[in-house]
């Protein structure tokens, strides 16, 4: 059944309840919008006007209804049965990006060391924040160029790449939280490693945005260092063919990548999901792959290589909705 959120009365003290700006899409095929270009439909998807109209709807979804937030969906699989709830898109919505000067409220720069701070909202594409830098003389910021997919994304998974991870960068974060509220947090509140981030006392929020902090130096030079690691992004991974990026995360002191080539997988395929002949650490979409076929690869992989060398692969893709 279709329906719009409505505010209730009682959320907007003396005032009429807003009208949602943004726009409501039904029973949306995921596929256009995860970039495996697999999977199901999602029951509600909504594309806000801006900041303000999304914390209009989160505040209006029923607590029982869940809440996606979805950027590029670079790391995102929607079972084939489909995801109830609301899907949020933000990409595209939530796109400041800009120098700022503020310094109350956040830690000391370091000594001896000329930095700036950027802030950039969560729909921002992490390659345009690493061109953003540079192009402002910025630097330290390069690998974001490595990372397919947004920085809301990116500080939710404390995404890196080359050496270099986001929350290395981070000095505040701007949250929304279930009821609407817009916080802004500090490091400190939150337990981070690699590819892990959560909030110490446990909330259910969103990164809207975050503020980082790169040291002042040659733009030419960060420039340079980005069309490097593009070379090497595109001379390494199956770029020509859909994927999630890594599927695993690196084990402690070795690669999931080796292990799983090791136990001779690569080019291994279920229907048309594949693992990629060029990096044994992605799964591309060779053209009509389900994501019932992508999972099971998946589930492949982590059982055969935990039975070959004893190690537990732990995903770094995120798979939601209904198995059909």
């Amino acid at each position: 059944m279709r329906h719009d959120y409505r505010m209730s009365e009682i959320d907007i003290a003396g005032g009429a309840a807003p009208v949602l700006r943004g726009r409501f899409l039904y029973n949306e095929s995921m596929r256009k919008h995860v970039s495996w270009r697999a999977g199901g439909s999602a029951q509600r998807v909504y594309i806000p006007a801006d900041l303000e109209d999304l914390t209009w709807l989160v505040r209006s979804v029923p607590p029982r209804e869940d809440i996606h937030m979805v950027g590029l969906g670079s790391n995102l699989l929607v079972r084939d049965g489909g995801v109830r709830g609301v899907v949020i898109l933000l990409h595209g919505v939530l796109k400041r990006l800009a120098i700022e000067s503020r310094t109350h409220g956040l830690p000391p720069a370091p000594e001896g060391i000329e930095t700036a701070l950027v802030y950039a909202q969560a729909g921002v594409a992490t390659p345009k924040l690493a061109r953003f830098a540079a192009n402002h003389n910025l630097t330290g910021g390069e690998f974001w160029a490595g990372i397919p997919g947004t920085v809301g994304g990116s500080i939710a998974m404390n995404a890196g790449c080359y050496g270099s991870e986001t929350w290395d960068k981070l000095v505040q974060v701007e949250t929304l939280d279930r009821q609407g509220q817009l916080n802004e947090r500090l490091p400190d509140e939150y337990v981070t490693s690699y590819r892990h981030v959560s909030l110490k006392h446990v909330h259910q929020e969103w990164f809207i945005g975050g503020w980082f902090r790169l040291a002042r130096g040659d733009g030419t030079a960060a420039r340079e260092t980005i069309k490097e690691l593009l070379k090497k992004r595109i001379a390494t991974q199956p770029l020509s063919l859909p994927n999630a990026g890594s599927v695993f995360r690196n084990p402690p002191g070795d690669h999931a990548a080796r292990l799983i080539e090791s136990c001779g997988l690569k080019g291994f395929r279920i229907g048309d999901a594949q693992v990629s002949e060029k990096h044994a650490n992605f799964i591309v979409n060779l053209g009509q792959a389900t994501a019932t076929d992508i999972e099971r690869l998946i589930e492949h992989v982590e059982d055969s290589v935990e039975a070959r060398t004893n190690v537990r692969l732990i995903r770094e893709v995120r798979i939601i909705g209904e198995r059909q």
